[in-house]
């Protein structure tokens, strides 16, 4: 078996500062190694959600921004309009 020279020497760096044996801490990184590779293998799958929307913004704020408005500027309008409606219902 032929091992990389500066991953040995990191190793041997690492045993030395853990008071460990260079033995004791390959096969711990093995260990490791061996169990992560079984717990990827063991998880459940995972289905991403697909949107059909269109990329970009909504047709009103794209017009603002064609016609040079900054789209901070237009947050800033549209976090103002939700309050404004907020209000309105909570007066209700």
């Amino acid at each position: 078996m032929r091992i990389d020279e500066t991953l040995l020497n990191e190793a041997k760096a690492y045993a030395a500062r853990s008071g460990r044996s260079l033995n004791s801490v390959m096969e711990d990184a093995l260990r490791q190694l061996l169990n992560r590779s079984t717990e990827v293998a063991e998880r459940p799958r995972v289905e991403l959600i697909t949107s059909t929307a269109r990329p970009g913004f909504r047709l009103d704020i794209q017009e603002r921004l064609d016609a040079g408005e900054k789209l901070e500027h237009i947050g800033y309008d549209l976090d103002d309009q939700e309050r404004i409606q907020e209000g309105r219902h909570a007066a209700r």
